[in-house]
């Protein structure tokens, strides 16, 4: 049903938007269309857009609340690789304005929630907002001096793979080993 509702809604915004594109284009060509009516429509057009915005569910903005977070410790990554699990390591600062956007943009959207909550996933996260000198030898040892700084660790990468500081979630999701 709100498959059959939100395709009604486009069905509708695209109609008023198309209606007004075409009034606006007769009233330039010296057609008495009034200004009212284009105003008229142009409010309808926003009301339809708005109602649909809020309406009709997004991306569950909580979704990131159902991961389990452990602290970072790298000297236990090589064990659970070695057990068949893929480590993801995120180090950020809460002062850090790109790990805050990494997060909002890529680790908090639903579609990258659902590949770390897998079984096979062990997520590790470190904290820079304070100065942590196990944290950051452990930056170094990838010569990394800043945050945000994301790796995965996999079987078929031992060693890691370093992904951008800018995260993408294609990036994020093609560093993954595919679902198994």
């Amino acid at each position: 049903m709100s498959s059959y509702l939100l395709l009604l809604s486009t069905a509708t915004l695209g109609s008023i938007f198309g209606l007004l594109v075409w009034l606006v284009y007769k009233r330039c060509q010296g057609k008495n269309i009034p200004i009212g009516v284009l105003g008229v429509l142009s409010c309808l057009l926003l009301l339809n857009a708005a109602v649909t915005y809020f309406v009709f569910p997004k991306e569950d903005s909580q979704a990131y609340k159902q991961l389990t977070w452990h602290n970072l410790q790298p000297e236990q990554i090589p064990a659970w690789v070695a057990k068949g699990k893929t480590v993801f390591v995120d180090v950020s600062a809460d002062w850090c304005n790109i790990c805050k956007a990494n997060k909002d943009r890529v680790l908090h959207q639903a579609v990258v929630v659902e590949r770390l909550k897998n079984k096979d996933m062990l997520l590790m996260r470190g904290d820079l907002t304070q100065s942590d000198a196990r944290i950051e030898a452990y930056l170094a040892r990838y010569q990394a001096y800043g945050v945000p700084f994301n790796i995965v660790y996999s079987q078929a990468q031992p060693n890691g793979l370093v992904l951008p500081r800018v995260l993408s979630i294609d990036d994020l999701l093609s560093a993954l080993p595919p679902r198994g």
